[in-house]
């Protein structure tokens, strides 16, 4: 069997074109194909990369940190608003925009350090550029907050937990957003496991539990009250109790999901309800 040589010496690739030598991205490629990685097809690993990648922006930059507590401040009054469906979507569509927007210019700058080790007027003008956009979608933001909420928080005979009173539907709405993003937020402060699975604490728990809170809150005047609160109670324990069977979480980090979701949604009902 003979061996042909590309014009630098070096051998080819058996049946490949002698003239021609793999890209090293190619290479690269086919090499971590093999590398044990989990397959690119996996609905659960596309979700973890992703969630992965919202907690290193939410770790790393500040400017993403500012965004999202002021977009969670935005959600949480237009919920005790009782907004309609129509101005929800406006301030979820802008505040969706400004997050997508920080996002893109955070990857754009990485991907540019990557590469790029010397200055140069084009890598200044990528960036300014991913950078305006943030600032085109903020100012967009804040026009539409403007718009939507100025006469509801100048209308000085209005209350505003009317809505929240009227249904607590929203509130463990409310308490669950808010149980989420505290898991996620102690977890890449941590920085162990991953949003969707393992560290601490354990999200499926605390969320079990400020729903059972939640539920044991809002049944309290049904004649059957202990009854509903006792199956709900049931139904968060077995929820924690194969997260441990699994082995994806300890007992301490089970535990500490439960508490953290029931001081929560206790919280937020004494403050709202």
């Amino acid at each position: 069997m003979t061996t042909s040589t590309t014009p630098s010496g070096s051998p080819a690739p058996a049946g490949g074109d002698p003239g021609r030598r793999p890209g090293r991205l190619g290479g690269l490629l086919r090499r971590a194909s093999h590398a044990g990685l989990p397959s690119q097809g996996s609905l659960r690993w596309s979700f973890t990369w992703a969630f992965e990648g919202i907690v290193y922006v939410l770790r790393t930059q500040r400017n993403m940190q500012i965004h999202v507590g002021v977009a969670v401040l935005a959600l949480v009054l237009g919920l005790l608003l009782d907004f309609s469906r129509l101005e929800l979507a406006a301030v979820l569509g802008a505040v969706s925009l400004v997050l997508v927007a920080e996002m893109m210019n955070t990857a754009i700058e990485a991907a540019i350090d990557a590469v790029v080790t010397t200055y140069h007027p084009l890598v200044k003008i990528a960036k300014d550029v991913a950078a305006g956009a943030v600032l085109v979608a903020t100012v967009n933001a804040v026009a539409i907050a403007y718009f939507v909420f100025y006469e509801r928080l100048t209308d000085g005979g209005r209350e505003l937990l009317v809505g929240v009173r009227r249904s607590p539907t929203h509130l463990v709405v409310v308490t669950m957003i808010v149980t989420v993003i505290a898991v996620i937020a102690i977890k890449a402060w941590t920085g162990r496991g991953t949003p969707l699975r393992g560290g601490l604490p354990s999200g499926h728990a605390a969320a079990a539990f400020a729903a059972w809170a939640a539920i044991t809150i809002i049944a309290e005047p049904l004649r059957h009250a202990v009854l509903v609160s006792t199956l709900a109670f049931l139904m968060a324990l077995l929820v924690a109790q194969s997260r441990v069977e699994a082995g994806i979480h300890s007992l301490v980090e089970t535990v500490a999901g439960a508490v953290l979701g029931t001081c929560l949604a206790i919280v937020i009902f004494q403050l709202w309800g």
